[in-house]
């Protein structure tokens, strides 16, 4: 047996605050172990059976831990609540790891904790915000105090606003649908309220996707803003089987499957005049289904050309594009850069009583008055080319294709363009002039590409500056090497950069700005096509012809103010 050293502290199994406590002598090792075990036994923290015990008293050990760890100690007494950050950290983990943000300047929120030793809460509120964390010590029933505080204000908050206004459509036949278990347990009025709340919060604050993540030892739910995902809460673990199935009723989806996808929709009624889709997909994942939900908000489609972000000449080409009597408007880019908003917006222009629209899509994102719209089936044998020939059987003006994806549908849609009507699509390639090349790669002949399209538009979507922008000192050589010459480099403008403010939620971003490249189909770039051109052959005429390229079109927002350098360089290739 090892002898134990006449000067050796006594080994504990204790750690954390309990633990700081005996090696600073303010506890004992016996103490420390009973209260130790008397906090797992109750499954209570360790600071809240100490005060319990009055071993300690709460000024004392707020002192201790301001002292001992060099966090500065705020006196709640002389702290005024009402000046709050407020929607830094999530309820759920406010409550959980007893933390409350108190002040945010810029990318650092100051947080008020009571047990220092509990990194874990530091870590997490870090990720949650993206901030930086400057802890503050306080006393820990002063700060249990505010927690039920600020707890009881948002149950109130949410109450008010969850009023009559608010509602989720049901149909008729889900009303008078029998109720099971299943459905008696969704109705929970805390899974309503939180999933009513939720989808709120993304609409106000912009977001175009809800995802609702389980994992094995948490559940996460992140809204996509400005094209970043971005965590909003870690509801409990036990809440995600109610609140699959209650989003699942909703979008009329079969709650009792769980091992295969599917699609489905729902409707939230904000007020008498306005109400948004939602397109809801679930997958099953390994620790149950993860959801997301894209919002469709037609408003967005009816905002104008004008604010889509479309430089003056390229407004006009386009304008001048659609307006032709037939022919094809080829629309580019990844997915959720903004090309159904581009599409729909041209079809709102062209929607008068005189012309007949029809679209083809997987799935119709955005309802339009006037305009007849299809959804696409595959399973049911209603595909993109299906559709299309059934459209040129009903005396179509305009069609509209959400993607040619084969072969057999590119073919449909140039004929369609070479008789007559006026076709639009998307493809998903990387910019205008490999668009083309695509096309013949798909097998589409060359003359009937030279015989139809007569524009193609690429675009990307960057996120626009807030008015928190601050004037950037970027040196002229990364500026000419991002692609500036030296002739615009007069002084006439400056960069801007993103700095942060509570409008912004500290990104220094709000809203986006399409980029675009405009690409008409001259006589010259038609002759490349019918001698199987390459890419960097239609390129290099689209230049000659004076169009920009997407880095181009990019660094001509820099030069407005209205995005950033580094957020060009993100979105655009060269």
């Amino acid at each position: 047996m090892a002898a134990v050293l006449p000067n050796q502290a006594p080994q504990t199994a204790v750690s954390g605050l309990a633990r700081a406590l005996v090696q600073a002598g303010r506890l004992s090792a016996q103490q420390a172990e009973t209260l130790n075990k008397k906090a797992v036994t109750d499954k209570a923290p360790f600071i809240d059976v100490l005060l319990d015990s009055n071993s300690m008293n709460a000024r004392a050990l707020a002192t201790f831990c301001s002292e001992t760890f060099g966090y500065p100690f705020l006196d709640f007494s002389v702290f005024n609540p009402g000046y709050l950050a407020e929607n830094v950290i999530d309820p759920k983990l406010m409550q959980k790891h007893r933390a409350v943000a108190l002040a945010r300047r810029g990318n650092k929120v100051t947080v008020a904790i009571s047990d220092p030793t509990n990194t874990q809460t530091l870590d997490q509120i870090k990720f949650q915000t993206e901030l930086t964390v400057e802890p503050v010590i306080v006393e820990h029933p002063a700060l249990l105090q505010l927690i039920d505080k600020l707890n009881q204000s948002a149950e109130q908050n949410l109450d008010e606003l969850i009023g009559d206004d608010l509602d989720i459509d049901l149909s008729a036949e889900e009303m008078s649908a029998p109720v099971d278990a299943a459905t008696t347990d969704i109705d929970d009025a805390p899974v309503v309220k939180f999933l009513q709340k939720i989808l709120i919060d993304a609409i106000n604050m912009g977001a175009s996707d809800l995802h609702f993540e389980p994992f094995e030892k948490f559940y996460r739910i992140r809204f996509r803003v400005d094209g970043v995902l971005r965590e909003i809460a870690q509801p409990p673990l036990a809440i995600k089987d109610k609140l699959a199935s209650r989003i699942k009723v909703i979008s009329k989806l079969d709650i009792s499957e769980k091992r295969v996808p599917q699609d489905g929709r729902m409707k939230l009624v904000l007020s008498k005049n306005r109400a948004i889709d939602f397109r809801v997909s679930t997958l099953p994942t390994l620790f149950g289904e993860k959801i997301v939900m894209r919002i469709l908000d037609a408003t967005q489609a009816q905002m104008g050309i004008e604010s889509l972000g479309y430089d003056a000449d390229q407004k006009e080409l386009l304008l001048n594009a659609i307006q032709r009597p037939y022919g094809m408007v080829l629309v580019t880019g990844p997915t959720g850069s903004g090309k159904t908003v581009s599409l729909y917006t041209c079809l709102n222009i062209l929607n008068k009583p005189g012309i007949n629209i029809a679209t083809a899509e997987d799935p119709a994102e955005i309802n339009v008055p006037g305009v007849n719209q299809v959804n696409v089936n595959d399973r049911a044998g209603l595909t993109f080319s299906v559709a299309l020939k059934a459209f040129l059987r009903q005396d179509p003006d305009i069609i509209m294709v959400g993607e040619i994806r084969d072969l057999e549908t590119a073919d449909i849609a140039i004929k369609a363009a070479q008789t007559g009507h006026m076709v639009f699509s998307t493809l998903h390639t990387n910019d205008a002039p490999s668009t083309l090349t695509r096309l013949m790669n798909m097998g589409v002949a060359p003359f009937n590409i030279a015989s139809s399209v007569i524009m193609i538009t690429a675009q990307r979507l960057a996120r626009r500056l807030c008015s928190c922008k601050q004037t950037a000192a970027i040196p002229d050589e990364a500026l000419i090497e991002a692609g500036f010459t030296e002739d615009e480099l007069d002084g006439t403008w400056v960069p801007y950069k993103p700095v942060g403010c509570e409008r912004c939620n500290g990104s220094g971003y709000k809203g986006r700005v399409g980029i675009y490249q405009v690409m008409p189909i001259s006589e010259e770039i038609e002759r490349i096509i019918l001698a199987h051109g390459t890419a960097l052959e239609i390129e290099e005429q689209a230049r000659r012809d004076g169009v920009r390229t997407l880095r181009e079109a990019g660094l001509v927002k820099v030069k407005q103010g209205l995005t950033s350098l580094e957020e060009v360089l993100s979105c655009t290739n060269e």
